[in-house]
């Protein structure tokens, strides 16, 4: 019913910026919360930073002041601006997406498929 497509991961030198986005389309009636994840080999899935369809948006102390979410809600979109990368930020890196769809009265949770983002120091 929804599809979500994440673009912008690749290999970036120490220092360097990224720019994530992750595209929603289908059945959708609304989209609420918008937020991204990352996975590190080993790790647990790491919280990064969500934006509400108001434009509130919450970052997690480890990459704040470098990472920023904004969301265009036309496009049904969201983008993670990875600034200042640093060797520890290699992860796959996941969005997540709240929403409720066509002639559906429940809310649903969306995963994107990730995206590889691989610092070289």
């Amino acid at each position: 019913q929804v599809q979500l497509v994440e673009s912008g991961g690749g290999l970036v030198q120490a220092g360097g910026s990224l720019r994530l986005s992750c595209a929603a389309s289908g059945s959708i009636f609304s989209i609420s919360t918008m937020g991204w994840y990352r996975q590190a080999p080993g790790k647990q899935r790491e919280w990064l930073a969500e934006i509400t369809s108001g434009g509130v948006t919450d970052i997690a102390d480890s990459v704040r002041g470098r990472f920023t979410i904004s969301r265009d809600n036309a496009k049904s979109t969201v983008y993670l601006q990875m600034d200042n990368l640093k060797p520890d930020d290699t992860a796959v890196y996941y969005c997540n997406l709240v929403v409720k769809v066509l002639f559906d009265s429940l809310t649903k949770t969306y995963w994107g498929q990730g995206t590889q983002v691989t610092v070289s120091s």
